[in-house]
């Protein structure tokens, strides 16, 4: 009896499309993941069985800066190291778990004496300011988002109550033990944030997975191992965050090891997870963002037996590409803290800080470019306000999403509108005296949020740069008040 025909083995067989840098950042998941360099050329290949990806990069004009693995089947030459050794570039191995496996870049002088600095901050009080400092600002970034986001001033005062007694923290277990009772209000207003699915998918798409739930996965009694695709989402782009970390505490000659508040382990970057502590609620709101604004789909998840919720590569690939907003969320923090470990160093008063290469901040001043720094206190504590969401570039597959769904709902809802419903005097003519004058003096926001349109659509609108569609104008006379409400 003949064998039944199985998977093509053979490549000539495959189906190839072009690996290409995506905001500097290159994803390989799959199987057979192959990196290798090809007469100058750094040459990549991944997929899953007869849907493989190959790409070319020349030494010059490539724009890589991270090179990212998903998974564990390949391999990965020296050859390939020292190729993105010279060009600057990074190297990180990472699970669809959300932990980080490898992460490498590239390795500058260091300080010994910035090191035994933070060998001994435990010693110098160095280690307690800054831990007390780098909670304070997560709280602060947590009220807000709860506050004007969920609108829940019972969890912000919580949280600001746990932010306010840090100034009596006599140890590191005090610090933790705040963060801990604020992180309880946190993530209970995320308890019932409702998550949307397209009508086609919801069939396929169990019940819990509806709405964020809880932080603590049901099977770990932790964030690890996540049943619902936020958390899932969360965790692996907290290991995006972690390995931006790690490389940028390595890029200013700290080791990413010796921590301020996370007690050493064998196991982990306690530095690094310090780090990231201030940043998660940018993660977060650029989520909470995402969730609000258009359905997720069930193609980019899948269900292990025990219930664990994972991301598939291709959605893993696309979230990879936010390293950049991470990066630039970290890089003032991480000089901040070398700047503070600096201050406690035996060394000459004239002797320069350590250089800021994360944000060249010293060539910005030089320059007469107002430095990138962190807000300490700028902001007063009683108006709070929460920053704009992070949003990737406009040609980000995330941000493509974004606008799909988006013109997705215009034509609905064009499709749905019938012209007899306009009222016989609402003409060219009233519309061009009566409203298009007024609308100058309208908030951008408020025509957003009356129309349903983006915000770059409002603005035009507002600044008479476009004539919106016939269906919009009795929303436009009521917003303006030439109608009553």
């Amino acid at each position: 009896m003949a064998a039944p025909e199985t998977v093509t083995q053979s490549l000539q067989h495959c189906n190839f499309t072009e690996i290409v840098p995506r905001q500097g950042v290159v994803t390989l998941f799959g199987y057979g993941i192959n990196v290798h360099v090809d007469r100058g050329h750094l040459t990549m290949r991944d997929g899953i069985a007869s849907q493989r990806r190959e790409g070319r990069l020349p030494r010059v004009g490539h724009g890589l800066k991270r090179l990212v693995v998903i998974g564990s089947d390949g391999s990965v030459s020296l050859s390939a190291f020292r190729w993105l050794a010279d060009q600057r570039a990074a190297f990180v191995m990472l699970d669809r778990l959300g932990k980080v496996l490898v992460a490498t870049g590239p390795v500058y002088p260091s300080d010994a004496r910035l090191r035994r600095a933070q060998s001994l901050a435990d010693d110098s009080g160095a280690a307690m300011r800054l831990a007390a400092e780098l909670i304070r600002k997560k709280l602060f970034a947590q009220e807000r988002l709860v506050r004007q986001q969920f609108h829940d001033e019972a969890a912000a005062q919580i949280i600001a109550t746990q932010r306010h007694a840090l100034k009596k923290a006599n140890s590191k277990e005090d610090i933790r033990r705040f963060e801990a009772f604020g992180a309880l209000a946190y993530w209970r207003a995320w308890h019932d944030l409702p998550v949307r699915f397209s009508q086609s998918d919801l069939q396929r798409v169990p019940n819990h997975w509806q709405f964020f739930g809880s932080r603590a996965s049901s099977l770990t009694k932790s964030p690890r191992l996540a049943v619902s695709p936020p958390n899932a989402i969360l965790n692996y782009i907290y290991a995006v965050l972690e390995s931006e970390a790690r490389l940028a505490i390595s890029e200013l000659g700290l080791d990413p090891g010796i921590g301020v508040l996370h007690n050493d382990t064998r196991t982990r970057d306690s530095l690094a997870c310090d780090l990231m502590e201030p940043i998660r609620p940018q993660v977060d709101a650029f989520v909470l963002d995402w969730l609000r604004r258009e359905p997720l789909q069930r193609k980019w998840f899948f269900e292990e037996r025990n219930g664990n919720c994972r991301l598939t590569g291709q959605f893993s690939s696309m979230l990879s590409e936010t390293s950049k907003l991470w990066r630039q969320a970290l890089s003032p923090l991480a000089e901040w803290v070398a700047h503070e470990l600096w201050n406690v160093t035996s060394r000459a008063p004239r002797e320069k800080a350590p250089a800021t290469r994360l944000t060249q901040n010293r060539k910005r001043e030089t320059k007469g470019i107002p430095p990138i720094g962190q807000d300490v206190q700028m902001i007063r504590e009683n108006h709070l306000m929460l920053p704009k969401p992070l949003r990737v570039n406009a040609s980000d597959p995330i941000a493509q999403l974004r606008r799909a769904a988006g013109q997705k709902k215009q034509t609905v809802a064009l499709k749905k509108w019938v012209r007899s419903e306009k009222p016989d005097w609402l003409d060219d003519k009233f519309f061009h005296q009566q409203i298009q004058p007024r609308l100058q003096s309208v908030k951008a926001s408020d025509i957003q949020a009356a129309l349903s349109v983006s915000q770059s659509y409002a603005m035009r609108i507002g600044a008479c740069a476009c004539e919106p569609h016939q269906r919009h104008w009795f929303s436009l006379a009521r917003l303006v008040g030439v109608v009553s409400a």
